[in-house]
């Protein structure tokens, strides 16, 4: 989703001259990549993702830009440790957030509310715990803490329906989590209602906002002086935790001491720059050919020079 948008803040001015090694955080099935490799021939790519199924996808989509292209199977919280990103930094980065079509459609994902849907929702098929899992030992206060976190319907008298009805019924699809879910609300739930509680239980089992706040301030560091970081999200947790990181870095006074000794050092001077104080949304030719890309939102952040 927005691809070209993507494209262009991370080349920012420097269109096919960018050159260097670039960081793709969430390759998923490769069209982010596939655009930047065509439109900048100097560039390489890191492509990395949890999901083997996305890493096959990319490879057979990225096959002609085979000499360019390296894919890792791990999570974009470890991109910055790479040997080779540690060893020459990134000439740019991306990170598109949130769940591809392509997982929300295959059912036994787990991914989507639609019936009878197994409650697994894990982002790399191997990691030890599902969502069916951890409604079934996780604490009330935790799951509490889950779903607030990820802002579902009510989550503290949600969770205490789903410890009361684990008690006798474990959750095993989306028909038993839509039910806990519509008795605590007394009413059929909206599928904005429902969404939000996927996307919560969601973001626990995956770790995803643990590891995007540790992600932002490990490739801001590895970033090439003048090198762009593009973040791309579709809900306002991550919109939330992306944009104070841009605002933060972007300060004159970051990194400064909050007590000054005197005599005061020279001026501090910000780590870089916001590109876009508003996010950058999809148009209405791009919505209207994929409705789901209604909820992106594209914020870039630049490393001063």
């Amino acid at each position: 989703m927005l691809v070209d948008q993507v494209v262009t803040a991370l080349t920012a001015g420097r269109g096919a001259s960018l050159g260097g090694l670039c960081l793709d955080g969430t390759v998923g099935d490769g069209g982010h990549a596939a655009a930047l490799l065509e439109r900048c021939p100097e560039c390489r790519l890191l492509g990395v993702d949890r999901d083997p199924d996305a890493l096959k996808t990319a490879r057979r989509r990225l096959s002609r830009f085979a000499e360019r292209v390296r894919l890792a199977p791990i999570s974009f919280r470890d991109a910055a440790r790479d040997p080779e990103v540690q060893g020459e930094g990134l000439a740019g980065a991306l990170l598109d957030l949130g769940v591809s079509s392509r997982q929300l459609d295959e059912r036994a994902r787990g991914f989507t509310f639609r019936r009878g849907a197994p409650l697994d929702m894990r982002m790399d098929p191997e990691a030890p715990e599902t969502a069916a899992a951890f409604l079934a030992r996780a604490t009330r206060a935790e799951l509490a803490a889950a779903l607030r976190r990820g802002e579902a319907p009510r989550p503290a008298a949600l969770a205490q329906r789903v410890v009361r009805r684990r008690r006798s019924r474990p959750f095993r699809t989306s028909d038993d989590l839509v039910g806990a879910l519509e008795a605590t609300l007394a009413r059929r739930a909206a599928p904005a209602e429902k969404a939000r509680l996927f996307q919560a239980l969601r973001m626990r089992v995956n770790d995803e906002v643990a590891a995007l706040e540790e992600a932002l301030p490990a490739i801001r560091d590895v970033l090439r002086p003048g090198a762009v970081l593009v973040v791309v999200s579709y809900h306002s947790v991550e919109d939330r935790i992306v944009k104070r990181a841009f605002r933060s870095w972007s300060d004159p006074g970051f990194g400064a001491p909050r007590r000054l000794p005197a005599p005061a050092p020279a001026p501090a001077r910000s780590a870089g720059q916001e590109l876009n104080r508003k996010p950058v949304v999809p148009g209405t030719a791009e919505v209207a050919a994929n409705p789901r890309a209604r909820s992106a939102r594209l914020r870039s952040w630049r490393r001063a020079a």
